[in-house]
């Protein structure tokens, strides 16, 4: 059997990509083509990511973790929130006195959903989950992503156009 991440390390994983591309939006130039291409990349990643765990893991979750209907409504709930950040900042070019404020307001939002999910909701899932069927989610998840093509790592660096 192969070692590959369970559901919850296949959304660990993407949560490190979501945080990366955060952190260089957050650093790229005010302004900047740069900031307004990678904030374009992590729109992508965050409704992929958020639309994989309410279909994958969030149902699992739910039905059977103590409390998990408490836990999902929790996440779905910050899923909301991430996405109207994500809208209102798509209506938007980087040049935008609101721009860095929504930014801003996303990445607070996102920091404290990803600790929330990695502290409580998998600690949670993973203490009630017989392992092999957080593997055989995983392996779902994948197949999913592979023939999708989903975006499911940050990628390539952005470098600025001139």
């Amino acid at each position: 059997m192969s070692r590959r991440p369970d559901i919850l390390g296949e959304f660990t994983a993407d949560h490190k990509a979501v945080t990366e591309l955060l952190d260089r939006a957050e650093t790229a130039p005010a302004g900047s083509a740069e900031r307004a291409e990678l904030v374009a990349r992590l729109t992508d990643l965050l409704f992929t990511h958020c639309a994989a765990e309410e279909e994958h893991l969030f149902p699992v979750v739910q039905h059977d973790v103590p409390e998990g209907g408490a836990l999902v409504f929790s996440s779905i709930h910050d899923h909301l929130a991430i996405g109207q950040y994500l809208a209102d900042l798509q209506g938007l070019g980087p040049a935008d006195p609101a721009f860095d404020t929504l930014l801003q307001g996303l990445a607070d939002t996102v920091r404290r959903h990803l600790t929330g999910e990695e502290k409580v909701l998998f600690p949670a899932a993973r203490k009630t989950l017989p392992a092999a069927a957080r593997a055989e989610l995983g392996e779902r998840l994948r197949a999913e992503r592979e023939e999708l093509g989903s975006p499911d790592s940050p990628g390539p660096p952005v470098t600025p156009s001139g």
